[in-house]
């Protein structure tokens, strides 16, 4: 039974990784279905991994799955961008200024070691590891900030929009100035300067969003996964 169990579940990793990667590279584009009959002959199984990896991904803000339809590539509007990441950076400025109040000497070092980490995966341009090691580097100042309702209220819209985020920091150069506003940030934690460390994580927070809105060329980017395909980027 347990082989079984594990044999599913990286069927379904595997599902969700094809997936993700076609959507951020902008092979499946906002607005197309995405095929059930296509996956399983691809991938030689049932329907019913396809439709749990499915529902997955509609939690993270990839998918929409419309009755009678199917599922279907989100497309976020520059209004929609705006607003999560505007949410986003109260939540998490906030989190930090808790968290300021609270963070013993060992959790502020363990900090500093996680970004040591993303510095190396930056350098590396490993952007699918550096994505799970900057998550650790949020949730453990949040935390920190011991206000479960918080903790809650933030996993829950981050959890929604990881395709956002997660073609934020794909970004060139993007890695590089989130691990240097990481340093900031320790510093802050450090000084003990609640004010500092809610200003510089709001600051990060709105700079994600505004990458991902102008790029480079500081022109509106309606079409996410368009404008990554145009970048040519590697996951």
């Amino acid at each position: 039974m347990r082989r079984v169990t594990e044999k599913h579940l990286t069927l379904r990793e595997k599902i969700l990784e094809t997936i993700r990667e076609a959507i951020i590279k902008g092979t499946l584009k906002p607005g197309e279905k995405v095929a059930e009959p296509e996956l399983a002959e691809r991938f030689g199984i049932s329907r019913t991994p396809i439709r749990e990896a499915f529902r997955q991904l509609e939690s993270e803000g990839f998918l929409v799955v419309i009755p009678r339809k199917g599922a279907v590539v989100v497309s976020f509007s520059p209004k929609e961008i705006e607003e999560f990441y505007a949410i986003k950076s109260i939540l998490e400025g906030y989190a930090a200024r808790k968290a300021c109040e609270n963070l013993s000497d060992k959790e502020i070092d363990k900090l500093k070691a996680i970004n040591d980490k993303l510095r190396q995966l930056a350098n590396e341009d490993d952007i699918k590891h550096f994505f799970k090691i900057h998550n650790e580097f949020h949730e453990l100042f949040i935390k920190a900030a011991d206000n479960e309702k918080l903790h809650d209220l933030i996993s829950s819209l981050l959890g929604k929009f990881q395709r956002l985020r997660l073609t934020s920091l794909s970004l060139p150069g993007r890695m590089a100035v989130s691990v240097q506003e990481h340093d900031k940030i320790i510093e802050a934690f450090r000084d003990r300067d609640a004010e500092q460390a809610e200003q510089l994580v709001r600051k990060n927070a709105e700079y994600g969003g505004k990458v991902l809105m102008h790029g480079n060329e500081e022109r509106p980017v309606v079409n996410v996964a368009e404008q990554l395909a145009s970048l040519q980027m590697d996951l």
